[in-house]
């Protein structure tokens, strides 16, 4: 495995475990010339999910968009990476779960929702507003105030 840092090409594994859901295997490595830590996982190859957008078209779904999206939603709240990682993973898993390899962008915004309302309200609030689109502030307000009922 290459170094993230240096580009050298021989690194030790210094710590391996399965993760919660043991759909994948963290590999704690060090790099042999720099001697930083970094992070691998390992998972298995599987048939692609195919997103079927709004307009119709259909790409490939990349967890690392769904990450990012998760991310903008958890930016300046006391959410740990590894939280973020653990709720790709689910709503990966939970997509792999399903009948088709197609899934409709709206799906996977229902699943990512739920999950993130579990594990922050404002990162659920934001995620929503964009996910729900939002009209206006009634809208807005009407969530919110769902989220303070429960």
């Amino acid at each position: 495995m290459k170094c993230q840092y240096c580009d050298f090409k021989e690194t030790q594994v210094i710590d391996t475990r399965e993760t919660e859901n043991l759909e994948a295997t963290r590999r704690r490595r060090e790099c042999l010339k720099c001697h930083k830590r970094f992070t691998t996982y390992e998972r298995i190859e599987e048939a692609d999910i195919v997103v079927v957008k709004k307009d119709g078209k259909r790409e490939r779904f990349e967890r690392q968009k769904l990450i990012n999206g998760i991310l903008k939603a958890c930016e300046k709240r006391p959410i740990s990476i590894d939280k973020i990682e653990k709720l790709a993973d689910e709503v990966e898993s939970d997509l792999r779960k399903r009948d088709s390899v197609e899934v409709d962008s709206k799906i996977i915004g229902k699943i990512t929702v739920k999950k993130l309302r579990k594990l922050d309200k404002v990162a659920y609030i934001r995620f929503a507003s964009v996910y729900m689109e939002f009209e206006d502030l009634d809208r807005f307000e009407e969530e919110l105030d769902k989220l303070q009922k429960k």
